[in-house]
């Protein structure tokens, strides 16, 4: 149950330490001007399975998206396990590459959308992108888990899992984000 649902332990304490995180004011969070919003930038560790295929969900869905890793190369391709849940869910990560955080250009009207608390406060203290709104993805999935413990390396069952969670939040995001929506 829990390598399933949490993918590990330590991913399931990392939850539950993210709620009293959020409720406390400690997780780096800038709320956003909904208005403001005009590009959806999701990051990971990698931006080899959760960041990349909330770009690859968004973009489908219509919205103007990006994506980056916190700790990665550019030029990476997906994680074949995440390539492959992604399939299932009807999605084509096969040509992801991933773009690391020293690459990435941000642009006025960002929304930085994180995985974990630990990731908002590693972009909170990044001279480039401090000024930039920032909260977690898990915010917008059901039920909210404001940590979406990293599948890279785990079981097949989890990162399907994982990547249905962030699936799920996408339309969420677009309600909340209209001015993210592609003319």
């Amino acid at each position: 149950m829990i390598r399933r649902s949490f993918g590990t332990l330590r991913g399931l304490v990392r939850l539950a330490f993210s709620y009293p995180q959020l409720m406390f004011g400690l997780s780096a969070s800038q709320r956003p001007d909904p208005a403001r919003v005009n590009r959806l930038v999701f990051v990971c560790q990698g931006n080899i399975c959760r960041s990349a295929f909330a770009e690859v969900a968004a973009r489908r869905a219509g919205l103007r998206t990006a994506s980056f890793g916190l700790s990665t190369t550019t030029g990476r391709a997906a994680h074949p396990p995440a390539i492959a849940a992604a399939r299932l869910l009807g999605h084509d990560l096969s040509v992801h590459s991933a773009i690391d955080l020293t690459d990435h250009v941000p642009e006025d009207g960002d929304l930085l959308l994180a995985m974990e608390v630990r990731q908002l406060h590693r972009l909170s203290a990044d001279p480039r992108l401090q000024g930039l709104p920032r909260m977690l993805l898990g915010h917008w999935t059901r039920p909210m888990m404001p940590h979406l413990h990293d599948p890279y390396g785990l079981d097949d069952d989890y990162m399907a899992q994982c990547l249905r969670r962030i699936d799920g939040a996408i339309g969420r995001l677009a309600i909340s984000f209209p001015g993210a929506r592609l003319s």
